[in-house]
């Protein structure tokens, strides 16, 4: 397994990086720039007033459009403000089509009213895709095991300390059809690089170790970063040269993840 060679995104059928990027915690645009360029990194999650990503994904797409997929968020659960807040996102972005519509925070199945809205904009072009994102991951289950389901690629929460996924989302993925599996908060919220949650005598988990955790299972196609600057952007990168963990790696990583998980329960499951 290599990290450095791009999968397939489930029935999308896109071609992406291993690791992808999200603007939620201020990423600047010559990190986004550096990594797509020196390291294929071309998955790139845009969230609105995010400054960096907006100024890289405009300079990307002037030339390699086609090579980079990107993905526009509404959080909008009523159907009456989507269509609206992806078209700004398209101005903003100046593009004219997003390759991914994510309903974003969906712990249910989203009620027709917006799964209809999010139709009308790829009747018009304007989407390629639909994702979804969320924290419910028995919702996820269930729409692997739809064969009607609108969403193509499935976002999910996974993590060395929340494992859930491994038994209520990846065995009901389907072999043929099967929608993309992306993945977020690899680092559980930063907890796993704290020394202070760590069993005693062990030392935190690098950040890379945590996105090799993820990318390891072959449920998962692609891991989403959060960097917020040139340094932990490139600590995310060495993950792909590090490559899957090993069996003794993947015993530690799941032990950390096990003690992190079990002294603060409280910060979801």
């Amino acid at each position: 397994m290599n990290f450095r060679e791009p999968v397939i995104l489930g029935r999308s059928g896109l071609k992406v990086s291993r690791l992808g990027i999200g603007a939620g915690y201020g990423v600047p645009a010559g990190a986004i720039e550096k990594a797509y360029h020196e390291h294929g990194i071309n998955y790139f999650y845009w969230l609105s007033r995010k400054q960096g990503m907006k100024e890289a994904i405009r300079r990307l797409a002037r030339a390699d459009r086609d090579k980079i997929v990107i993905t526009i968020q509404s959080s909008d659960h009523t159907g009456f403000y989507t269509v609206r807040s992806i078209e700004k996102g398209l101005k903003a972005l100046g593009i004219d089509h997003a390759d991914v519509f994510q309903f974003g925070w969906f712990n249910k199945i989203p009620k027709k009213r917006v799964v209809d809205a999010a139709m009308k904009l790829r009747e018009q072009g304007k989407v390629r895709f639909f994702g979804m994102s969320g924290h419910n991951r028995k919702t996820f289950g269930k729409l692997a095991q739809m064969t009607d389901s609108p969403i193509d690629i499935f976002q999910c929460r996974y993590n060395a300390a929340h494992r859930g996924a491994e038994k209520e989302i990846f065995p009901f993925l389907p072999e043929k059809d099967r929608p993309g599996v992306t993945t977020y908060t690899a680092t559980r919220w930063g907890n796993l690089l704290q020394q202070k949650k760590m069993p005693p005598g062990e030392k935190p988990l690098t950040a890379a170790e945590c996105y090799r955790f993820v990318l390891t299972n072959p449920s998962v196609d692609l891991c989403m970063t959060g960097p917020a600057d040139q340094k932990q952007m490139d600590e995310a990168l060495e993950a792909l040269d590090a490559g899957p963990l090993s069996d003794d790696e993947m015993e530690r990583v799941r032990r950390i993840g096990d003690h992190v998980h079990e002294k603060s329960k409280w910060l979801w499951t």
